[in-house]
């Protein structure tokens, strides 16, 4: 099996070195910068000759810019011999230009996977595409992980009145993702159907299902505007419900985003970190962050070693790659390294985890 390197893009590189530090890897050396009349430049630092490389970069920030990057440092590693090129894209761009809804429209989301494609990627893995026939749009694989475990766990940590809630779909696009989240958490679901008079402008609203004297949880696949989103928060604080959550995992918020959330009726905004958030969380207290790197390590591992990623559909996994997650003295002392594999991260890092401590514990018990 080849080696592995980590690259990371401009666009969002604290989530890059988390994801390398879960892997207990350091990212490559990349040079990215931009020449005078603004084509951009990038400058791989190292050999990636029979290497599989994974390279981080989200649709956020400087769309374009940041899309040509990948695209250019796709190439770059694909032309110097790696043994494969896997764009790592937690947010799709393009994602919502997926279908021909009025004459002449393109369908940029095709666009974008044919060049990827084109630019020399073997493999994609992305989270929570805003449709997933996008999948179809590639000739190669394509990996769509789900917010959806860490949004269960978040929900069951974070709101005490869980229970007593109500899961709510702001659109009738997102009945399903809705839907699942309610069945797991076996409470109720309801849905809000929306009409529009033009994009991003809501005509009106209407509420399918029974909020009152409950918790509504609002999920999304993504908010930009927030116009929707702060108008259903509305509609079910007069519907009856006691408190309003929302859980998006891509929080664009472009525009007057963040002054709507501020003037609406949210106890918690939560987004996950596949767009940075930390200037955003300044202007707007009510903004909490899900941290995912751990879905997207673990996705980065058992595709290097020809594992299942199936599992991720449905479950958050440990943290048994952070370095730093060392076990107390005693523990290792006890730990017998003969019992188990060694995998590739264990030969960096050679002190047990705590996850590997507990297989060892139930493999001998």
């Amino acid at each position: 099996m080849p080696n592995i390197v980590l690259f990371s893009g401009s666009s969002h590189h604290d989530l890059s070195q988390k994801v390398a530090d879960r892997l207990g890897l350091e990212l490559g050396k990349v040079i990215t910068k931009k020449f005078s009349n603004q084509e951009t430049c990038v400058e791989i630092g190292e050999s990636v000759r029979g290497e599989d490389v994974y390279i981080v970069q989200s649709g956020c920030g400087e769309i374009n810019d940041n899309l040509m990057e990948l695209l250019i440092m796709i190439n770059a590693c694909k032309i110097a011999s790696s043994s494969r090129v896997t764009a790592v894209i937690p947010c799709f761009p393009y994602a919502r230009q997926d279908k021909k809804d009025k004459s002449r429209a393109p369908i940029s989301a095709k666009l974008v996977a044919n060049m990827l494609s084109v630019a020399g990627a073997d493999h994609i893995i992305t989270m929570d595409l805003h449709a997933s026939q996008i999948q179809g749009f590639f000739d190669i694989a394509v990996d769509n992980l789900y917010a959806e475990p860490a949004v269960l766990q978040w929900i069951r940590e974070n709101i005490p009145e869980w229970k007593n809630s109500c899961i709510v779909s702001p659109d009738a696009g997102g009945a399903k993702r809705v839907t699942s989240i309610a069945d797991r958490l076996n409470v109720e679901f309801a849905l809000i159907h929306k009409e529009r008079k033009k994009a991003n402008e809501v005509d009106r609203m209407v509420l399918v299902g029974d909020v009152k004297d409950r918790v509504a949880i609002l999920v999304d696949d993504m908010a930009d505007t927030c116009g929707t989103i702060c108008h259903a928060a509305d509609k079910l604080i007069d519907a009856g419900a006691i408190k309003v959550y929302a859980i998006l995992t891509h929080g664009i918020f472009s525009g007057p985003a963040i002054s709507r959330i501020n003037n609406a009726p949210f106890e918690a905004v939560v987004v996950t970190n596949t767009i940075p958030q930390e200037e955003k969380m300044k202007s707007c207290p009510k903004i909490q962050v899900i941290d995912i790197s751990m879905i997207l390590a673990e996705a980065i591992r058992r595709t290097h070693n020809g594992e299942s990623v199936s599992y991720l559909f449905s479950h958050v996994p440990l943290h048994s790659a952070i370095m730093s997650d060392k076990p107390n003295l005693e523990e290792v002392a006890s730990f017998d390294k003969t019992k188990l594999k060694k995998t590739e991260t264990q030969e960096k890092n050679p002190l047990p985890t705590k996850e590997t401590i507990e297989q060892e514990k139930k493999a001998t018990s």
